[in-house]
């Protein structure tokens, strides 16, 4: 079992990693007021899970390959921007159809279709592949044995913290969204700019990072 001290240093580190919003939170916000509450908890959930999938290969050693790999890096990167780019173009030409949706005349958002948005989004996340990659194993103790086990408590640690502060996001932001409810027009305008958020953020993802 991991000391309590080390276990605090790492959810501190985790919190300030996770307080700066990166590509997960500002999908969950954008997702928030693009399609409301509901649909921003389950992205967030979706998440979650992406992250929990990336604790997993670490703790298995395949993290470690990736880290080391510029061309698995960079792929995993590039398509995570492009599923990102993909959904902002979508939201952005179905903007109009956020009136129909609060006037109860529009098919729900699908559930499973926003947990996997979320999921993939998640786990292609290069922030958190970084962190878990990089940081998480210089938290485990050698002499304590079972290291993957060490990483996958840590991991539980990172993820708990994250769907906190990943909900309180999406919250917030659903809550704004009824504002621009009173009107189509601000209806219209954040669809498009969700749409164009999304966007951007795909293209702020291809661009940024490792270059090596």
């Amino acid at each position: 079992m991991l000391p309590a001290d080390r276990l605090l240093a790492f959810a501190a580190m985790s919190l300030l990693l996770i307080v700066v919003p990166g590509p997960s939170v500002l999908f969950v916000i954008g997702r928030a007021l693009a399609h409301g509450r509901r649909a921003a908890l389950t992205t967030v959930v979706g998440n979650t899970l992406g992250a929990c999938v990336l604790v997993a290969a670490v703790a298995l050693g395949v993290g470690a390959v990736v880290e080391r790999s510029v061309l698995a890096f960079t792929a995993l990167k590039l398509a995570g921007a492009a599923y990102l780019v993909y959904l902002g173009v979508t939201a952005w030409r179905r903007r109009g159809s956020l009136r129909g949706a609060f006037a109860g005349d529009a098919p729900a958002h699908s559930g499973p279709r926003t947990l996997w948005d979320g999921f993939a989004v998640g786990v292609a996340n290069p922030k958190t592949i970084v962190f878990f990659a990089a940081v998480l194993p210089q938290f485990t103790d050698p002499a304590e044995g079972r290291v993957p086990l060490q990483m996958l408590l840590l991991g539980l640690v990172f993820n708990v913290i994250a769907l906190t502060c990943d909900s309180a996001w999406g919250l917030v932001a659903s809550a704004a969204r009824q504002w621009f409810a009173r009107s189509p027009r601000r209806l219209a305008a954040v669809g498009g700019a969700g749409g164009l958020a999304m966007i951007g953020l795909g293209v702020t993802v291809a661009v940024t990072g490792r270059k090596d």
